[in-house]
């Protein structure tokens, strides 16, 4: 928020010099400032740390996107709505060692519902939360939701991964089952009386 306030005060700065220089008759510095006007207002339709996060992703270099896609702090004050939906899915993304799975889920239904553009962006959220479902033992969503990840996945990009993950999720353990093994872990079996 903070540097929101701050890029605000240097954008209306900078305008205010831009025409009191046109005014005055000082042309030259008038053109020259328009070019970092311009700059400082793109920043408010696009964030830098977004553009960091991308680059750093398509480098390889998962430390440095988390790091810049972290900096982001309070995205509903700062980005348009579809902006908003690629910063929480990517926090999601590349939190989701660290974070518990109901925090990532929701972060990922979040994107979702604001709206994700790209197609294998959207079957990526939908094939990461038909992954958190099968963790929690709910199959039958996981499965719905891996159908709609191969129908939205335009590119086909993600085939051969979702097709190791229906694979795996004809062996995955059932809620029951799940709940079974929770509740005889830690115990031994008694042994027979004779």
């Amino acid at each position: 928020m903070i540097g929101f306030v701050i890029r605000s005060i240097i954008a209306a700065g900078m305008l205010f010099l831009t025409v009191y220089s046109f005014y005055t008759g000082y042309w030259g510095w008038g053109i020259s400032l328009i070019i970092p006007l311009a700059l400082v207002i793109l920043s408010f339709i696009y964030n830098e740390n977004l553009a960091f996060t991308l680059n750093h992703m398509r480098t390889g270099n998962q430390d440095k996107a988390q790091r810049a896609i972290n900096r982001i702090a309070a995205p509903q004050y700062i980005l348009s709505k579809r902006q908003r939906a690629y910063v929480i899915y990517m926090q999601a993304l590349l939190n989701a060692q660290s974070l518990p799975h109901a925090k990532v889920e929701g972060m990922l239904r979040q994107a979702i519902q604001l709206g994700l553009k790209r197609g294998h962006d959207k079957a990526m959220a939908r094939m990461h939360l038909a992954g958190i479902c099968v963790q929690t033992g709910r199959r039958q969503e996981a499965v719905t939701l891996l159908a709609e990840a191969k129908k939205m996945d335009d590119s086909g990009m993600l085939k051969d991964q979702i097709k190791m993950m229906q694979g795996q999720l004809q062996n995955a353990p059932s809620k029951n089952q799940m709940r079974m093994a929770q509740m005889m872990g830690g115990r031994k079996k008694m042994p027979k009386m004779r």
